[in-house]
């Protein structure tokens, strides 16, 4: 669920007006909900709590520092891929000890970073990085704490750019190489093996997928364990779904632990995830402008302020992503109202010279007029993360709302910013 509703014709995010924002902010401007991030991680935690999850949310969905700081106010530790995104971390004066460092490409520079900084673990994802962690911890006298990830070859059902679990992508070891691999980290010094972990995708709407790879990585896990290496994490990742077409979550997290429950039990230990969309996609949403009403030849535009360098779902991935006005005296049909009466079936397009430029296609919407405000909804979730400067249009401000009150927690990029580190060398 979230805390975005239409009052008296009006959209309201928590206590605030989002027309009152857009009028003090500017267009387009991601709008946040403090009290729906929240919610969505009391959620987690309650539906797993017999196991008592280690949570550690994905940097990668929305890396604003002041979301992380909120995170690390409700006890969240993070997932991170990037040495920038745990610079993010370091640099806002947040805990480390529970940060879990994934991706397939770490670099030298990024390793000693994670190691000077006291992070939890590393998710290994290559024999070779294996080599080079334990390499890199040696020469600095220190071991570091690794999870081997797993690939269990689990179809997740989801989108083909975003499945990791099976063995055409280039995430984690095999079982069979896992199983080799960890036969060779008792003769090295400068690792610990501390788990296992698996991530099989991202917006993952069944149980199903999970289960079986869990089942698979527990028996993997028992069997290592059976040869005296000590294994104290089953990191189940992350990937659960939002609900881009609703108020509630595309299947409630009690499904989810209820699915996993039996392998975190059989596999005796500590369990972690890493909850990214489900926590931020549902808790923000993109306001923008409408700029223009055209009527080409067979197909009605509504062009509006924001454009794919703002949010790419919808081009990348060609993601659905609930568009509404502001004003309106109607719920939005994708979050159970009617669509209105003598509505416009439209493209909502930005501003962007690429025909892939769009927002929402075929979408029947209310007649608005030039200079009206248009919510684009779940967008808290790789919207900001992966805005760009294409086209050098700047990146959106973005806002937090938390009950009554708002701040401003990025601002607006001006053009001058667009030139001022090419203007430095």
């Amino acid at each position: 669920m979230d805390f975005f509703r239409y009052e008296d014709g009006a959209l309201k995010v928590e206590g605030v007006a989002v027309s009152e924002l857009a009028e003090r902010y500017g267009t387009p401007l991601y709008v946040y909900s403090a009290g729906t991030l929240e919610h969505h991680v009391e959620q987690l935690r309650t539906a797993f709590a017999r196991h008592e999850p280690v949570i550690c949310y994905s940097v990668k969905a929305c890396s604003n520092v002041h979301i992380l700081e909120r995170m690390a106010g409700l006890g969240v530790g993070f997932d991170v891929v990037s040495g920038g995104e745990l610079y993010r971390i370091v640099k806002a004066g947040l805990p480390t000890e529970n940060v879990v460092y994934a991706g397939v490409g770490k670099t030298e520079v990024e390793i000693r970073f994670a190691i000077d900084n006291g992070i939890l673990m590393f998710n290994v994802e290559s024999e070779p990085e294996l080599r080079e962690i334990d390499r890199v911890a040696r020469g600095m006298g220190k071991k570091a704490r690794i999870a081997m990830r797993v690939n269990p070859n689990v179809d997740a059902h989801t989108h083909a750019y975003t499945t990791t679990g099976k063995h055409e992508n280039k995430f984690g070891l095999t079982i069979e190489k896992a199983r080799a691999v960890s036969g060779k980290i008792a003769s090295m010094d400068g690792v610990s093996l501390a788990g296992l972990h698996a991530h099989i995708g991202s917006q993952i709407t069944s149980p199903e997928p999970y289960a079986t790879a869990l089942e698979r990585v527990v028996d993997l896990m028992l069997e290592i364990r059976s040869e005296s290496l000590p294994l104290e994490y089953l990191n189940m990742g992350g990937g659960f779904g939002a609900n881009y077409e609703s108020t509630e979550q595309a299947l409630q997290p009690t499904e989810f632990a209820k699915a996993t429950g039996p392998a975190v039990e059989r596999s005796g230990a500590r369990l972690m995830m890493e909850p990214g969309r489900y926590v931020v996609a549902n808790a923000a949403i993109l306001v923008s402008r409408l700029l223009y009403d055209k009527e080409g030849e067979g197909k009605h535009f509504y062009i509006v302020d924001a454009g794919m360098n703002d949010l790419i779902r919808p081009s990348l991935y060609e993601a659905y992503q609930g568009i509404w006005p502001v004003k309106s005296e109607t719920e939005p049909p994708f979050r159970g109202g009617r669509e209105a009466p003598g509505g416009v079936l439209c493209d909502v397009v930005g501003p962007i010279c690429e025909s892939g430029d769009f927002l929402g296609r075929d979408r029947k919407l209310p007649a608005m007029g030039e200079g009206d405000l248009l919510a684009v909804y779940g967008a808290g979730a790789y919207g900001m993360a992966m805005a760009s400067n294409y086209n050098s249009r700047p990146r959106p401000a973005e806002v937090l709302v938390d009950g009554s009150s708002h701040r401003l927690i990025r601002r607006r990029e001006t053009w001058e910013d667009l030139v001022r580190l090419e203007n430095e060398v």
